[in-house]
């Protein structure tokens, strides 16, 4: 793909105006992924055209698959948000008038002329989320959306980019309800301890978490006890404790670096209290992973009746978690030489998956660069996330693409964070095809 000439800037402001312009005498159809920073860009959309009295509809979706792009409506503006930079081929193959996409995922193909973009990859691979981009763009559309801005950044946070965040020039911390504060990454920050350490999946702590057992005798070796039945939150902590709990913690990890464990910690006023980016993060992927993303972004739109379902689905898809953790550590396995494929089957929530390949892909059990593969059952279908250990080595979507292009599917992420989409009849074949796309992809290295 070549870059468009001229800043992501005015790349944005250009194509806002073309989509007002387009979108003028129609209804608008926003598609959204349904992960935090989709959910966070659907929120923005959704306030943002409420304000210039816009009439519009959203939806909510996993992924594209060519049988949903064929359903789409041919007489309303379509604007996706957060994906669609993979599925170009599947427009291409339906007569659209025009398309309009802000995303920032990898674009595989060449981009046609009836689709206008909006994609950092585009402008030298500038890092911004999904959410921050939908920010940018609707603030073109409607000057004035600043209370918005805490999305973009929560989106940020619910897609691992929080060290990008001070590298944007564009004011999105300044304008949202947001603090920065230095801290322990263990998250909620802003809940008792022995809760916090029980479900810290970065970092992931062997012995600890998912062990409550193993959490009170760390607590008890930091010499930190509840106070009236109720231990500190990490960000009541003094100086001195922070340092011991954090020794300990680098103890029973040695791989993690000190940058891994301390650094800033985001706090996000929603239903006027300040909470953990990461947390309002984990309880939006919780209420969409339960196929409920109606509440998620009726949270994000701080609807106070969705708050005590939201809350109610996190603890639930905690508990989940921690047991799929287990399920994976005992599953069918496949080790390689740089890579481990698991194959749950039907054991783990396909919409779980991916946090479990990215939990493990901080654990200190593996070597920087091992690419972790989940699989799970999915309908008559098999979900399967890869995640790359320490964020570099090889380009994970790229050797799922290659084996796609073979058997048929859908593939989209990253190049340390990727996933497809593929027929369960075509399981015995991805795998044989995967382990040996692995096994080159090692061998060139």
């Amino acid at each position: 793909m070549g870059e468009i000439r001229g800043s992501l800037e005015e790349h944005i402001k250009a194509t806002a105006k073309n989509f007002l312009e387009f979108s003028k005498d129609k209804e608008i159809l926003v598609v959204s992924h349904f992960d935090t920073d989709g959910i966070c860009s659907a929120v923005i959309a959704a306030k943002t055209l409420k304000k210039i009295d816009k009439t519009f509809s959203i939806k909510i979706v996993k992924g594209l698959d060519e049988k949903f792009i064929a359903s789409l409506p041919k007489d309303k503006a379509l604007l996706f948000l957060d994906l669609a930079s993979g599925s170009f081929k599947h427009f291409k193959n339906h007569n659209f008038n025009k398309i309009f996409i802000v995303d920032h995922h990898q674009i595989t193909s060449e981009i046609p002329d009836n689709i206008e973009i909006v994609n950092p990859q585009l402008h030298g691979k500038e890092k911004i989320s999904g959410s921050g981009l939908s920010y940018l763009f609707f603030s073109e559309i409607n000057p004035g959306i600043n209370e918005l801005a805490k999305l973009a950044v929560l989106g940020m946070v619910g897609d691992n980019m929080e060290k990008e965040i001070d590298k944007l020039n564009h004011d999105i911390l300044d304008q949202g309800e947001i603090k920065k504060k230095r801290g322990l990454l263990i998250y909620p920050s802003t809940r008792p301890l022995n809760r916090t350490l029980e479900y810290s999946s970065r970092p992931y702590i062997p012995g600890v978490t998912g062990d409550q057992k193993g959490v009170l005798d760390l607590l008890r070796e930091a010499n930190l006890f509840p106070k009236y039945g109720k231990f500190k939150s990490v960000l009541e902590l003094e100086p001195e404790e922070m340092e011991r709990l954090t020794t300990l913690i680098m103890l029973r990890n040695p791989k993690s670096k000190y940058s891994d464990i301390i650094g800033d910690v985001f706090l996000i006023k929603m239903f006027n209290k300040l909470e953990d980016a990461r947390e309002l993060s984990a309880v939006v992927n919780a209420c969409s992973r339960y196929g409920d993303s109606n509440t998620a972004l009726q949270f994000l739109m701080e609807i106070p009746k969705a708050k005590k379902k939201a809350e109610s689905l996190y603890i639930k898809y905690k508990q989940h978690l921690i047991s799929g953790l287990d399920i994976a550590a005992n599953a069918e396995k496949i080790n390689g030489k740089g890579f481990i494929i698991i194959n749950a089957k039907d054991r783990i929530k396909d919409t779980m998956i991916g946090t479990i390949a990215s939990i493990l892909s901080y654990s200190p059990n593996y070597e920087d660069g091992t690419i972790i593969t989940t699989m799970a059952y999915y309908d008559d279908k098999i979900k399967v996330s890869a995640r790359s250990v320490g964020k570099n080595g090889r380009n994970i979507r790229e050797i799922l693409a290659a084996v796609i292009d073979k058997i048929g599917g859908e593939v989209g992420g990253h190049e340390f964070a990727a996933g497809c989409l593929i027929n369960q009849s075509s399981e015995k074949e991805f795998l044989e095809l995967l382990q040996k796309g692995l096994e080159i992809e090692q061998i060139k290295i």
